[in-house]
């Protein structure tokens, strides 16, 4: 194996720049004036980047340009395309299998590894008379069929009791298949980190696409968007707004990281449609908001997402609000299409479902005795959008003129929360009167729902406390607990929120500091 400071440049290296113009329509009308806005912003840079896998990214780019006609508390229409360049980035994980690869392929590596142990060192028979248990094979009752039989509790007690022993010996045996003796098979030895040789065959790999055996990627995807927004004060009520934004995607891989190789396209387009209106009554001391949004994204149906607050005022200093809002989450260009081969699995989307998947805990106990009897299959349903309906209460105030306070708690429930599953597509023949052959096994992760209803709960408490003239101490805790209905779900959810989180800090402002004879 290889170390990641082998394979990967930790350093961070970032360029940006943006330019803007800005045109009042009617300049006499100041800030109320049409203002017209033509932008441009570009990034570039290196970083490593740790998510499904950990990533090298090399020489990126982004670039966004917008147009946006727009006047204050009135309207907007605006459109924005951005772009995405992958530059050199590789997946330096992949990099590490390869490299190994082109030294031995892994029977070749297995060989030599087990050469040692058989032969070389006689540490398979030092390990067997020290009471190690052997396989066995017995006929199964039930089937005819011959099957594997192995103690696995004494081989795990015997492991524990033996575990300094065996980091020897498997130290020994690495040395030993890593050449130059290079066991029994004459295969080229390990790429040595630091040599002539390493380097050109990790430029090599690094240098072709995954789609042509190499490791890196390759990423010219574009989104085009529009949004659009006009607000309405009738006589009868504060405002009503009126809304609608679409968007395009054209992801472009060409295999490397989503399911487009062989000249297969992907495009994906979305929109929606929202409308609010706001009144307050009982001489301003109440605000009641409805609004309303339907969206529609091409590969799945029409969804609804109604809300409503109620904020009360009875005095300056004290507000205190109740809401109820809905929402709803389109699987991911990743989760519709992704085709991400990372080493262990493959992470897939999952826009039409999957059949005949075998869990990998029944996986595990089939490899123990080779009993297929053992092996449990499952399907996954098409992905869906992700809908949630959340419920929160709140309060905020200020307490003896120099302590403000702001807490409120909600409650959410999803449905189809979004997450993945794990499963492997297992193929096996089973000779006459012999034991399963396995001659094909990949593992996969797949975008998939919960089967469950999930609940998600949580409090936040923010204090603000001013001293002095000019300083105040912040701070702020949150708690957010998820609740799966059934433990029994496979899903597993894209829950990444700590528990507990707190911020504490000291800010001072309008300070009068004399710094080099001048006073500010």
């Amino acid at each position: 194996g290889y170390l990641e400071e082998d394979l990967v440049d930790n350093d961070t290296r970032n360029y940006k720049a943006n330019a803007a113009f800005h045109f009042r329509l009617k300049p006499d009308q100041l800030v109320q004036s049409p203002e017209l806005i033509l932008g441009s912003s570009f990034g570039a840079g290196t970083t490593v980047y740790q998510g499904d896998n950990r990533f090298s990214l090399r020489n990126i780019t982004f670039l966004q340009n917008k147009i946006e006609l727009r006047k204050l508390n009135k309207y907007f229409i605006r459109a924005y395309t951005t772009r995405t360049g992958a530059g050199d980035s590789y997946d330096p994980y992949f990099t590490a299998l390869e490299l190994q690869d082109r030294a031995k392929d892994q029977l070749e590596w297995a060989i030599d590894y087990q050469d040692y142990w058989l032969n070389v060192g006689e540490v398979e028979s030092k390990i067997f008379e020290s009471g190690y248990p052997q396989l066995q094979v017995v006929i199964d009752p039930e089937t005819g069929l011959p099957v594997i039989s192995f103690d696995d509790a004494a081989a795990q007690m015997w492991l524990a009791d033996n575990n300094d022993v065996l980091r020897q010996f498997h130290t020994e045996a690495e040395a030993y298949a890593n050449g130059p003796a290079y066991g029994t098979s004459g295969a080229v030895a390990f790429f040595e980190p630091g040599t002539e040789r390493f380097d050109e065959a990790f430029n090599d790999i690094t240098g072709k696409l995954r789609t042509e055996g190499g490791t890196r990627f390759f990423d010219n995807s574009a989104l085009y968007h529009v949004h659009g927004e006009y607000k309405i004060t009738p006589r009868w009520t504060d405002e009503i707004t009126l809304g609608a934004n679409a968007r395009y995607y054209t992801p472009e891989s060409q295999g490397t990281v989503f399911s487009d190789s062989l000249d297969i396209e992907i495009t994906n387009f979305e929109f929606g449609t929202y409308g609010g209106i706001q009144k307050s009554f009982a001489q301003n001391r109440m605000k009641a908001q409805l609004a309303f949004r339907a969206d529609k994204n091409e590969n799945f149906d029409w969804l609804f997402s109604p809300a409503a607050s109620l904020v009360n005022t009875p005095s300056p200093n004290n507000f205190f609000r109740v809401s109820f809002s809905s929402a709803i989450r389109n699987p991911t260009l990743s989760d519709q299409y992704l085709g991400l081969d990372v080493g262990r699995a493959i992470l897939a989307g999952n826009l039409n479902g999957v059949q005949d998947l075998v869990t990998v805990e029944s996986l595990e106990d089939f490899f123990t005795d080779l009993n297929v009897a053992r092996l449990d299959s499952f399907d996954i349903a098409p992905v869906r959008p992700e809908q949630v309906q959340t419920f929160e209460v709140g309060a905020r105030t200020t307490l003896f003129d120099k302590v403000y306070v702001d807490a409120g708690y909600y409650y959410s429930i999803y449905n189809d929360f979004l997450g993945f599953n794990i499963g492997v597509d297992l193929d096996y023949v089973i000779p006459q009167g012999s034991i399963p052959t396995i001659t094909g096994l990949q593992a996969f992760r797949y975008a998939a729902n919960s089967i469950n209803e999930v609940r998600t709960q949580g409090l936040a408490i923010g204090l603000n406390y001013y001293f002095a003239r000019n300083y105040s101490i912040a701070t702020n805790y949150s708690w957010n607990q998820l609740v799966k209905a059934d433990e029994d779900d496979p899903i597993i959810p894209a829950f990444n929120t700590p528990e507990h989180k707190y911020n504490i800090g000291l800010s001072g402002r309008n300070l009068d500091v004399e710094l080099g004879g001048m006073r500010s």
